[in-house]
């Protein structure tokens, strides 16, 4: 064997699969086993093979496990088995593995008792293995020359698709970098690297257009194994999109110097984010924004131009609901039981404070976790919580 073109081989295998070169070598030594035991072993051998792969030296092996008369049936127990019908049923099942706390029938091929273990290494001891060396062979056949390329091929391609799913499982819950391959059935496909990640219709944002060549970022929300590789889940809608495209443009975040507390999105239209400064003297919206608002822009370009508020974070309900309804102006907040929370604004602040389609009010609701009532300073005043609760019922009785 020519050892240097062997081991540039196997380099280079181990560069272009991204597979590490143990993992190769142990590839290649499955294979020169699989075709030993194609040409000169049995069916039932367990056969192994070492490589060294400085001096392309082989050891093989066949590998026997240790038995005691307690963990095997006996002759009288097999014919038993027999004579009702379960010993076909037994064997199939029991010729592969042995069942823990089951009994096992007896190979000489795969099996050694203890007593005749003992005999080659005396430290051995029951359900250890005993490995004898095998003599070497030069020689191999076609049919096995072609079940080790077959061999090779198919471990070397689990061994990719195993590190490619590892990779990307690691990913699962931040963006990266995606061209848009090809469109099916509504399903858009990304060339992310290694892999194509798709974007199922539910996951995309409403009105968005999708050009074959185009370059953007998607949030990796989940990575699952298929037999034909791993299944990369990608979305343009999830809400935690908004907050890892921030963390590339405000280096606060990461310095965690501010701290992204909560956002509400509706996707493609408009989004709120709640943010707090960890850090005193550093001002959370302005960091946000940017100079000129370079920085919130960046985030809005890559979102389509979706709009986007950004409000202080705080402790105090009352606070935190009047920021979260900006731009609308907040006269006064009165929070109640059970997460609800009445707003008076100026009358010609109502409509900006619900927004279109009560948008504004249904994001800030979100945001906060509150159920928000708006009113106006002419409206009706706001009613004790007993009154509330009793206006309540008498509504539910009338529905029904």
């Amino acid at each position: 064997m020519d050892i240097k073109n062997f081991l540039s081989a196997i380099t280079q295998i181990s560069e272009e699969k991204g597979i590490s070169l143990k993992r190769v070598i142990e590839t290649i030594e499955i294979a020169i086993a699989a075709a030993y035991k194609k040409d000169y072993g049995k069916k039932s051998q367990i056969i192994k093979c070492k490589l060294d792969p400085k001096t392309g030296k082989v050891v093989f092996s066949q590998i026997k496990l240790v038995l005691d008369e307690d963990m095997i049936y006996s002759e009288e127990e097999l014919e038993e088995m027999k004579k009702q019908g379960e010993h076909q049923e037994y064997q199939e099942k029991q010729e592969e593995q042995k069942e823990e706390g089951k009994k096992i029938r007896f190979n000489p091929e795969k099996h050694i008792m203890l007593v005749e273990a003992k005999k080659i290494n005396p430290k051995i001891k029951i359900e250890e293995e005993l490995e004898t060396i095998l003599e070497i062979k030069e020689d191999y056949g076609r049919i096995a020359a072609q079940t080790a390329k077959q061999v090779i091929i198919q471990r070397i391609r689990e061994a990719e698709k195993e590190n490619i799913f590892l990779e990307y499982k690691s990913k699962e819950g931040e963006i990266i970098s995606g061209i848009i391959q090809r469109t099916e059935n509504k399903n858009i496909f990304f060339d992310i690297g290694k892999v194509l990640g798709f974007l199922p219709p539910e996951e995309q944002i409403p009105g968005e257009f999708y050009r074959i060549g185009q370059r953007m970022k998607v949030y990796v929300l989940k990575v699952e194994e298929n037999r034909k590789g791993p299944l990369i889940f990608l979305s343009r809608v999830y809400p935690k999109l908004i907050s890892k495209l921030f963390e590339l443009e405000v280096p606060e975040i990461l310095a965690e110097q501010i701290q992204i507390k909560a956002i509400a999105r509706e996707a493609g239209s408009r989004s709120k984010i709640a943010v707090l400064a960890l850090q005193e003297g550093i001002d959370p919206i302005g960091s946000m924004v940017g100079q000129k608002g370079t920085r919130v822009m960046a985030v809005i370009n890559e979102l389509g131009g979706e709009k986007i508020d950004i409000i202080e974070y705080s402790e105090k309900p009352e606070e935190y609901i009047a920021n979260s309804l900006s731009p609308a102006k907040i006269l006064e907040v009165k929070v109640m039981s059970k997460n609800k929370a009445f707003v008076i604004v100026n009358k010609d602040q109502l409509s900006l404070a619900i927004g279109k389609n009560g948008q504004n009010v249904r994001l800030a609701a979100k945001l906060t976790g509150w159920k928000i009532d708006v009113r106006d300073e002419e409206g009706k005043e706001i009613k004790e919580e007993e009154e509330i609760e009793a206006e309540e019922k008498e509504n539910e009785t009338n529905n029904k």
